[in-house]
């Protein structure tokens, strides 16, 4: 029989002193650092610990004896449940420190190469509403809050639509309104749950797989125009017919309208057929006078805006004069590829995904861009040194990776090639870092800059400027 676990014991009065990864704030008891979510500098509580190590420990807050004078109001209703937009608490200004703190740290710590001053960091105009994709769940079973269950109210319709609960895959939490993206996105969420709650469709079941709605994604450009892609769990021809019938007539201004039957156990949606309700088949965002088509399937910075302001950046370090050869790796659907090679003599664009590539090639041919070359595969085996030989050694490399940053044969390769210039950006500091620890035998750091792309959450974006030794 085994033993039971003795209970984690609650700190009292833990003052919070800083924010840590991951949105999480931090504090000190006993010379061991303890994680709380949600805390804010200043704030002092009581903490119930759920995880305990040597060096380090979590919880969660279940009293206030002192609130920081830092704090201010959320604006959602569902703050502190949904899992997303953590530093509500905190003031905007004070989030862009921490995320200035944050790459400082990472670069220092795990890079430990030679870097100039750190710029300050770029924050986004917009701070609400400033997302240009939203993906929202159906699901018959509606995660319940800790005072709805304490309210001895019966729940008889679990049927929402939102977001899942962070560690819990079939619980959703239904949004009534998401300050993340435009008001016309809450309108069409709330009211294709409401139609199908009406016409009594089934919504998703996420442990058996069942249910005819299973989930939504909204586009919004910053052109103005918008994508609906309606997610089926059950292919019921009459039923999807009127739901999606429903969505045009009452939002008549979507400029793509589409629907996907996925009857496979996971939601990925790569390899489905969409099918083309009304309108066309993709969006438009616009950026300096190019236009990029947006399809279903299609990456494109989640916030438009201030992805101007990051290109801005990259070019700019770049130091392009219309002579250079460029490489863009990791080049996606080909916006910053497009959006450099007006300055650039030639940009030769890789990317994982060939059907992003197949959007690259399509922005080219729609802005009349006649300098880029696309390829899509794995880009350890793509960015070869043949690969160099035969396309040209690059004058200059713009990197925008994963989060999981660079192969170490990319590097490799790259280290060969001897580019002049390197401009490296990143959504995740730490592996930047490391990366760069590893270029750091031939580029030396010329500029580091900190883009915020994503207000009220933990992510940031750095970009950095590095520049051959000799």
């Amino acid at each position: 029989m085994s033993r039971k676990r003795k209970p984690l014991p609650v700190i009292e009065k833990l003052e919070i002193t800083g924010i840590a990864a991951e949105g999480k704030s931090l504090g000190r008891w006993n010379d061991m650092v303890v994680f709380v979510p949600l805390g804010a500098p200043g704030d002092v509580v009581d903490v119930q610990l759920t995880k305990k190590r040597h060096s380090f420990a979590e919880g969660k807050i279940v009293r206030f004896h002192t609130m920081s004078a830092m704090r201010v109001e959320p604006m959602c209703e569902h703050y502190g449940v949904c899992g997303g937009c953590k530093f509500q608490h905190i003031p905007y200004d004070q989030q862009l420190k921490y995320k200035q703190q944050q790459v400082e740290d990472a670069l220092q710590r795990i890079a430990k190469v030679e870097l100039p001053a750190i710029n300050p960091i770029l924050g986004s105009a917009h701070t609400c509403y400033y997302r240009n994709k939203l993906e929202f769940t159906f699901s018959n079973k509606s995660w319940l809050t800790r005072e709805q269950l304490e309210s001895g109210e019966a729940f008889d319709d679990r049927n929402a639509l939102g977001f899942h609960i962070p560690n819990a895959f079939d619980k959703v939490l239904d949004i009534k309104h998401c300050w993340l993206q435009s008001e016309l996105s809450n309108e069409i969420r709330n009211f294709i749950r409401d139609y199908g709650k009406r016409q009594g469709y089934s919504f998703f079941d996420l442990r058996d797989n069942v249910g005819l709605l299973r989930t939504i994604m909204i586009r919004t450009a910053s052109t103005g125009e918008v994508m609906l892609v309606v997610v089926f769990g059950e292919d019921n021809r009459a039923a999807i017919d009127d739901v999606m019938h429903a969505m045009h007539e009452r939002f008549p201004m979507i400029t793509s309208l589409l629907y996907v039957v996925n009857l496979k156990r996971n939601d990925s949606l790569n390899d489905q057929e969409f099918v083309l309700y009304a309108g066309r088949e993709y969006i438009e965002e616009e950026m300096e006078g190019l236009r990029f088509r947006v399809g279903p399937k299609s990456f494109y910075q989640t916030n438009s805006a201030q992805a101007y302001e990051l290109y801005k950046v990259a070019r700019r370090m770049a130091r392009l004069t219309g002579d250079e050869l460029v490489y863009d790796l990791y080049t996606g659907t080909g916006t910053i590829a497009n959006f450099v090679a007006r300055q650039a003599r030639k940009v030769i664009g890789i990317e994982y995904v060939s059907e992003a590539i197949d959007d690259a090639r399509l922005n080219s041919q729609v802005n009349k861009i006649e300098n880029t070359l696309f390829y899509a595969g794995d880009m350890k085996d793509i960015l070869t040194d043949d690969f160099v030989l035969e396309h040209g050694c690059p004058d200059v490399m713009i990197i925008d990776p994963p989060r999981a940053g660079m192969h170490e044969d990319v590097v490799n390769v790259i280290m060969r090639a001897e580019p002049q210039r390197i401009v490296y950006v990143s959504c995740n500091p730490a592996t930047q870092a490391r990366d760069l620890a590893m270029l750091d035998a031939k580029y030396a750091v010329l500029e580091v800059q900190p883009v915020d792309m994503f207000p009220h959450t933990q992510h940031v974006e750095n970009v950095v400027a590095l520049e051959r030794r000799f």
